[in-house]
């Protein structure tokens, strides 16, 4: 029997090491993954696309903010995660009464590597190396950026409403680490509207699919910006994913400095 905190600060008991897991998170799935869970996890979401072998063969328990509890019963868990914003507060309180639920908040890089951490001794896997190596690929990032001009930037979400990710968000952690200056100051996900002037817009790729077509859309309702798709999982996936997200944030970064 041990006791453990979520992020959270709430208190979860596990009778032993958790056999049946079921993850509400896809970053977390793939990190759990990663990890090696392959038999240990039991379910997923209909959004835990990674790893496909995962997604063809796991149950999938409805949607990140519409799961299936009746599914979450039937595959009797020991352990269930979850994350503050991906998941709805009544779906987390009703799932409470099957099994344990661990919950993530993170917003900064340090917060998802804790998590990565903690998950980690929960399921009895050692994470320090990748913790390390993601640790040295975004020290690599910093120095990168170090050379170059900041840039302010907008970074969409969402399609009409046009949603952005603003201040307090993990994105927008991430493109500071880009050295990128967030031209929203809202918090959270705010509407914005075309009298704004960023040097640079990204499009991402989740949870709204913006594709090329939205490219000239863009350019015409900014026109002094330039404008660039963006790999949504690079900047919003805060599991394993994060050890590729350096790599790839420098080959943008050249992108918008051509």
């Amino acid at each position: 029997m041990a006791d453990f905190k979520d992020q959270m600060n709430r208190s979860i008991r596990l009778e032993a090491s958790p056999s049946r897991i079921v993850s509400l998170v896809p970053s977390q799935t793939q990190l759990l993954h990663y990890l090696g869970l392959k038999d240990e996890v039991v379910g997923i979401t209909k959004f835990c696309v990674k790893p496909e072998e995962w997604f063809n063969s796991k149950v999938r328990v409805g949607g990140t903010k519409s799961v299936d509890i009746d599914k979450v019963l039937a595959l009797m868990p020991d352990l269930i995660i979850g994350n503050k914003e991906e998941n709805l507060k009544d779906d987390i309180e009703k799932l409470e009464s099957i099994a344990p639920v661990w919950m993530s908040d993170i917003d900064t890089l340090e917060s998802a590597l804790e998590m990565i951490a903690q998950l980690g001794k929960i399921v009895g896997k050692e994470t320090s190396e990748l913790i390390n190596q993601i640790e040295r690929e975004f020290s690599r990032l910093s120095t990168y950026v170090g050379q170059l001009k900041s840039k302010q930037v907008l970074y969409f979400i969402w399609k009409e409403p046009n949603m952005v990710a603003g201040k307090g968000t993990f994105v927008d952690d991430m493109l500071e680490r880009c050295g990128l200056i967030n031209a929203t100051t809202i918090n959270r996900y705010p509407v914005v509207d075309e009298e704004m002037d960023p040097e640079v817009i990204l499009l991402s790729s989740e949870p709204y699919p913006f594709k090329e077509e939205h490219l000239k859309i863009f350019q015409n309702r900014y026109p002094n910006a330039k404008i660039l798709l963006a790999d949504g999982e690079m900047f919003s996936w805060y599991g394993s994913k994060l050890k590729h997200a350096p790599e790839y944030f420098i080959k943008l970064l050249q992108q918008i400095q051509d």
